[in-house]
């Protein structure tokens, strides 16, 4: 639950650019890709939290040979490029996107092509979730989502699929 509470410090901070009708944008594509390819709602968790688990150490490589500065930049243009496909091949290589099908697919039972198709959206929200915590334009400082979710110690404090499971409970309490 420690990064669903970073998102909501972003949300909460005026130098950062979280906001909820950005957490509500990224849960809502969330929710329609997992509808439109017919992953179950009770998969939805497993699936985020595999595939958190797997950008992580892609996300960290990039991350050591970018450099944290360009590595944020990165991470807002692909974020918020609404580019799908061609916005993720700038950040993962095919080979890479393939590795994280097969894993994800493997771990929750899910069919491939059913991941391949998904991962552009599901990446995006997550990307996107990440680049919640940047600061907003004319304010100095790193992005303390972002690097809470890359030095992660492996404790559960930073599965995506709680935070999406906290943040649909934030944005839908009366569901909860």
């Amino acid at each position: 639950m420690g990064l669903f509470f970073d998102v909501l410090s972003a949300i909460n901070n005026p130098n950062q650019q979280g906001n909820i009708a950005q957490l509500e944008s990224i849960t809502n594509s969330i929710q329609q890709v997992i509808v439109s390819r017919g992953i179950q709602p009770s998969q939805v968790q497993n699936v985020m939290s595999v595939l958190g688990n797997v950008l992580r150490p892609a996300l960290k490589q990039q991350q050591s040979a970018l450099g944290s500065n360009q590595f944020q930049n990165l991470i807002g243009q692909v974020a918020g490029s609404g580019m799908g496909a061609s916005g993720l091949q700038s950040l993962l290589t095919p080979q890479l996107q393939q590795q994280i099908v097969q894993t994800v697919s493997q771990r929750t039972g899910l069919s491939p092509n059913v991941i391949q198709t998904a991962l552009p959206t599901l990446t995006s929200g997550v990307l996107g979730l990440l680049n919640m915590g940047s600061t907003k334009p004319g304010t100095l400082g790193s992005n303390p989502l972002l690097n809470s979710f890359l030095d992660s110690d492996r404790d559960g404090n930073t599965d995506m699929g709680d935070v999406l499971k906290f943040a649909n409970r934030f944005l839908n309490p009366q569901t909860a």
